[in-house]
């Protein structure tokens, strides 16, 4: 972990799609920490007329708009997701400006003298270079067959669909070498609790 002052540990929560990524980021919260979330965050930069809104629009046309003019994430999934050249298109407009949003927040954060910790909660942190955003990496795993079902009963994906993003990110053995910490989210809700608590304990709540 980087040499921190006295300012809060910032944990980077990653890992792959259907892990639990935000469970894991919520489990934090419930500890105490400020959670600061990426896909959040993007969902604002597109709200209609902004600059990231305006850019989406020029590289993927009328298409990927609602009637209402908010951007049709299904659309614009299935956009991105089936053309290498078309993701890295949206993610050049979209992951700096997330990148600087984070940064903001956590410099404000860090004049809070009540917060001990920030949990990002960025499922594409390493592929967005924003690990250095961290002190404490943490990437959440989970078996294969438990990413699919899950992704399946949350968002009703198909095979084609869960397989072409999971090809979008790292390869989950990857993340976790890259990892400071790796949390096991495959073998029950308390079981990921009580090692997200010797995380806290041991980077946040160290005895003096």
């Amino acid at each position: 972990m980087k040499g921190r002052g006295s300012r809060p540990v910032v944990f980077g929560v990653t890992g792959g799609v259907g892990t639990g990524k935000s469970t894991v980021a919520r489990m934090f919260q419930e500890l105490g920490a400020v959670v600061l979330d990426a896909d959040v965050l993007a969902h604002r930069l597109l709200e209609p007329k902004k600059l990231a809104w305006r850019r989406v629009v020029t590289a993927f046309g009328d298409r990927v708009l609602n009637e209402d003019q908010t951007i049709d994430r299904r659309r614009l999934a299935e956009a991105v997701f089936t053309d290498e050249a078309a993701r890295r298109r949206l993610e050049a407009i979209i992951h700096p400006q997330v990148r600087r949003d984070i940064r903001r927040h956590l410099h404000r954060l860090a004049r809070s003298r009540r917060v001990k910790a920030v949990a990002l909660d960025v499922p594409l942190l390493f592929e967005a270079g924003m690990e250095d955003l961290a002190d404490v990496v943490v990437v959440v795993t989970a078996p294969p067959e438990v990413q699919r079902r899950r992704l399946r009963e949350k968002f009703g994906w198909t095979d084609d669909e869960l397989e072409a993003r999971m090809q979008a990110q790292w390869a989950l053995p990857a993340k976790a070498a890259a990892a400071d910490v790796v949390v096991d989210n495959g073998d029950g809700v308390e079981a990921t609790r009580t090692q997200v608590r010797r995380i806290w304990t041991s980077r946040v709540a160290r005895p003096k």
